[in-house]
């Protein structure tokens, strides 16, 4: 018999706990070494600030930012700073010629004259004239990232005078906390080179910036607990972890959560989802988190729907082996909408939220569903299986139509959905569906701020018409052509007449290679995005 594992005792520790969400107590964690092992949480970087000159600031290094105004070919740099101190320090490197402010571009000086600072790092932010506060949040995790090799602990970063002071302020925290992370969480030589403090130099009105790096600050961590989430491998990282982590999450930011498993998923008739989740010995889990604050509106009320497939193997439609290892990461817009939850409980807007996660791996068995089998949705449409793979779009369709029963009158849904997207936009930028023009707009005018790359594509009735079905209502696939496309016009069938957005972040959730600012792996992305647009919905 195989020894009792550390899982196996939580579970009996917990065992009314679990059942009360329908869990079953003899969930296991699969891993070979019989252990149990929780996700681990990156260390948070403690930041500060400093209204004192950049030149009285002791730390390890001193960070400012190079930009070039000189207009074509011409380069006339300087350092984007009001701070003399500073500016004289980097004069003869950069009357030298060579400082040439191009993006990224780094230049350490020991012992800089007339600073207290052991070290100053100039990094290049390009054209002054085109420089933005997107810009320098990825200026900020370059320098940090430049930084954690060379086994330094702190830095103080000067505010460039070319972004409104609080832009600057949040976009520099935002980036240091982000550009701090990395996915090396299981290797036995790991090297703590976390950066661990963050001074922020700048002067004004030290309540106003102290809101805003607090803000920031809940903010990124957010952003880099999604992200720990979905570096997790799927042995460690099933839908029942996976629920008890946003159990955790949620009862540490005081929101109400409820997670159900197989029976309740019956009930409601999601046979959708379970259509995807019938093939894993791996039992499901519908993570329901609401924030309800106390003067909120009864309406409206954000519905966030995240696909949550923990391992995505396609099912009897199965994939190629090559990157298979990658299909941890297809639960990363569930990650999402609980990361955006436990920036909401903390930053506290003024509106009703609630958070849906469709939990499950999809997997070949002898249980699972099969091309050509028809499967009965929440809603009550028909759905023909065509391909297992196209599960994503499955488990969301029973996600969205509980989100409106539960009464949200708006909903966004993010999911790793199909290639397609991929194929149209690479990996530069999210795809973007709506059925309401003006909520997109509300939407969308977010994205400046939060500095993330989003594109809408189509998702009229043409594409609809592709997965139009001779034995049901619908297919769960339209064909090669326009895959993206047709995915959403399938999922604008369950939101009906709701206003609705859906993100396709299939080619941005992770980073294929590493990046100045930020590491190779679990990105984050639509975290920033969708806690800006919460922050702000409602209000007009």
């Amino acid at each position: 018999m195989r020894p009792e594992s550390e899982y196996s005792r939580w579970v009996n520790r917990n065992a009314p706990h679990v059942a009360l969400f329908g869990l079953p107590q003899s969930t296991r964690l699969h891993d070979s070494l019989g252990t149990f092992h929780t996700v681990s949480s990156q260390k948070i970087m403690k930041t500060s600030l400093s209204l004192s000159p950049a030149a009285q600031t002791e730390t390890e290094c001193l960070v400012a930012v190079a930009l070039d105004r000189g207009e074509k070919d011409k380069t006339d740099v300087f350092v984007s700073t009001t701070d003399k101190a500073v500016q004289q320090a980097a004069a003869a490197l950069i009357s030298a010629g060579d400082v040439s402010g191009k993006n990224f571009e780094t230049h350490w000086l020991h012992n800089p004259s007339g600073l207290k600072a052991k070290r100053l790092l100039l990094v290049g932010g390009g054209k002054s004239a085109k420089f933005t506060a997107a810009d320098l949040r990825k200026l900020a995790g370059a320098a940090v990232r430049a930084l954690k090799p060379r086994k330094l602990r702190s830095l103080a970063f000067v505010l460039p005078d070319a972004i409104p002071a609080e832009d600057a302020l949040r976009a520099v925290v935002e980036g240091s906390i982000v550009g701090d992370f990395d996915p090396d969480t299981y290797k036995s030589d790991r090297k703590d080179q976390r950066v661990e403090s963050l001074t922020v130099v700048t002067s004004g009105d030290q309540s106003n910036f102290q809101r805003a790096l607090d803000e920031a600050h809940t903010v990124a961590e957010s952003q880099n607990f999604t992200r720990g989430l979905v570096n997790e491998p799927s042995n460690r990282m099933t839908p029942t972890i996976l629920a008890q982590r946003a159990q955790e999450m949620c009862k540490e930011a005081g929101l109400k959560c409820e997670v159900y498993g197989a029976d309740k998923i019956k009930e409601l008739k999601m046979g959708a989802f379970w259509g995807v989740a019938q093939g894993s010995d791996e039992p499901p889990a519908l993570i329901i988190m609401r924030y309800e604050p106390a003067g909120a509106p009864e309406k409206p009320v954000l519905g966030l729907v995240g696909k949550g497939i923990t391992f995505d193997t396609g099912g009897i439609s199965i994939k190629p082996a090559d990157g298979m290892e990658k299909m941890k990461y297809d639960m990363a817009g569930g990650a999402t909408m609980i990361g955006v939850m436990r920036a909401i409980a903390m930053l506290k807007p003024k509106v009703k939220v609630i958070g849906i996660v469709c939990a499950t791996e999809n997997m070949p068995s002898g249980k699972a569903q099969k091309p050509g089998d028809i499967q009965t949705a929440m809603s009550g449409k028909t759905i023909e299986i065509i391909n297992t793979d196209a599960e994503g779009r499955l488990v969301l369709a029973d996600g969205l139509c509980y989100a409106r029963q539960l009464g949200c009158t708006h909903l966004i849904d993010a999911a790793t959905l199909t290639g397609a997207v991929v194929v149209a936009l690479g990996y530069a930028n999210v795809g973007v569906f709506s059925n309401d023009d003006s909520f997109y707009q509300e939407f969308a005018s977010t994205l400046a701020k939060s500095g993330e790359n989003m594109w809408r594509l189509p998702v009229n009735d043409e594409y609809l018409d592709m997965t139009r079905s001779q034995i049901a209502d619908l297919m769960n696939t339209g064909g090669r052509w326009g895959g993206a496309s047709t995915a959403a016009a399938f999922l604008r069938e369950f939101a009906e007449t709701t206003p609705w957005i859906h993100l396709d972040i299939a080619g941005t959730a992770w980073m294929e290679d590493n990046k100045p600012w930020i590491a190779k792996g679990p990105s984050g992305i639509a975290v920033r995005s969708l806690i800006e647009f919460a922050r702000g919905f409602g209000k007009s």
